[in-house]
């Protein structure tokens, strides 16, 4: 019986040569391991369900992969935050249109994580989940996204690490030396397709908090640790689609999410699943009435469109198209379309007639963009 107060032996601290103390894990999954909590079994039923429910509704959303779009570049936004990225969703969107000057110069590690996902669940139609495409998101999530650092995209780390502080000695957490990668790594990926009578929402818990415990690479060890949770919840079929992120619940408890994972390496494995465990029983929850959201929003402005008449065509694709990607400009809803730029700019006048698209800045004549903000609204309230 594995009660709250029980402890499981993740690793130990062990004093190195230089003078401070690294963290060197056990062998992984510890033997003792049981999830019998009277709460984590609540919360992995209440989770599960809304999981199930979530997964359920987007099969009912038309046109469900222009969604996802939205729903990565959301995920891609926070989770690029809670490493101390400035740039918002906007700021990533319009970028995907235009890189203007007044955008934050950060806004490329939103990119960056957009293209990694992608990446990422394009991959797994082809290969498993493992250390190879671990890398392999690695490299694109930071090859020439900061210049200002020395990442080594793709390659596990070479030398020692630390999280917070100025250095090992004053740092709130120093993994393992990187002559235990190897052995971590690989206890890591056997567990993913190892224990398979264990329930999935439970592994891939263990496996984020292992991940971000060993911080096999240089840097960007937590965006690349929460790619791989929705990476393995598809590949173990809990979701068809990609439409459900856990940055915006580590976000909104940042400190929170630290200290858990603080308490994971300390033994305290059940406190971290019940947080973890809530978080996807919140997030699903949310999801689902975004998703009813979207539908009843898509319903309604397609009505709107189709007193268009003869335009109607047009204008259906272009309001497929911005569910992918809610900010454009004339040129971009012409690439949507095929329509000439002066037709372009007709149908934009139309949309904007409608209330469908609001100019951004609504004095400006030339270069303008245009929001789908109904659309827009509901991934940053949601």
């Amino acid at each position: 019986m594995y009660k709250k107060s029980s402890k499981v032996i993740i690793g130990k601290y062990i004093k190195q040569i230089e003078g401070y103390k690294a963290f060197i894990p056990e062998k992984f999954p510890p033997k003792n391991l049981s999830f019998q909590g009277e709460r984590l079994i609540q919360l992995l039923s209440i989770s599960s369900l809304s999981l199930g429910k979530l997964d359920g509704l987007t099969k009912l959303v038309p046109d469900i992969d222009f969604f996802i779009f939205m729903y990565i570049k959301k995920e891609a936004a926070l989770s690029s935050q809670i490493e101390g990225t400035k740039a918002q969703l906007t700021d990533a969107l319009h970028a995907e249109v235009e890189r203007a000057p007044e955008l934050p110069s950060d806004v490329n590690d939103i990119l960056h994580y957009i293209e990694a996902m992608n990446l990422g669940l394009n991959e797994l139609k082809n290969i498993p989940l493992s250390l190879r495409l671990i890398k392999k998101i690695h490299q694109t999530l930071l090859t020439n996204a900061r210049s200002n650092s020395f990442p080594y995209p793709g390659e596990f780390r070479k030398t020692q690490n630390w999280i917070m502080g100025t250095n090992p000695n004053n740092a709130r957490f120093v993994p393992p030396p990187p002559d235990y990668l190897a052995s971590a790594m690989a206890d890591l990926e056997k567990y993913f397709y190892s224990y398979s009578n264990m329930p999935a929402l439970i592994k891939v818990g263990l496996i984020h908090a292992q991940f971000e415990t060993i911080h096999p690479f240089i840097d960007g060890n937590g965006r690349t640790g929460r790619l791989l949770i929705t990476l393995y919840l598809c590949q173990e079929k809990l979701l068809e689609r990609p439409v459900l992120y856990l940055s915006e619940y580590f976000k909104k408890n940042r400190d929170l999410y630290f200290n858990k994972l603080d308490e994971y390496r300390k033994g305290n494995v059940l406190s971290w699943l019940e947080f973890f465990l809530e978080g996807v029983g919140k997030v699903a929850e949310e999801a689902i009435g975004t998703s009813n959201k979207i539908i009843e929003l898509r319903e309604t402005n397609q009505q709107k469109i189709m007193k268009l008449g003869k335009g109607a065509k047009n204008a259906t694709k272009l309001l497929k198209n911005l569910y992918k990607l809610p900010i454009v400009n004339v040129k971009k809803v012409g690439e949507f379309t095929g329509l000439s730029r002066e037709g372009a700019n007709r149908l934009v006048k139309k949309f904007v007639n409608l209330d469908l698209l609001v100019p951004k800045e609504k004095d400006k004549k030339y270069g303008r963009i245009f929001i789908y903000k109904e659309y827009l609204r509901l991934f940053e309230n949601s």
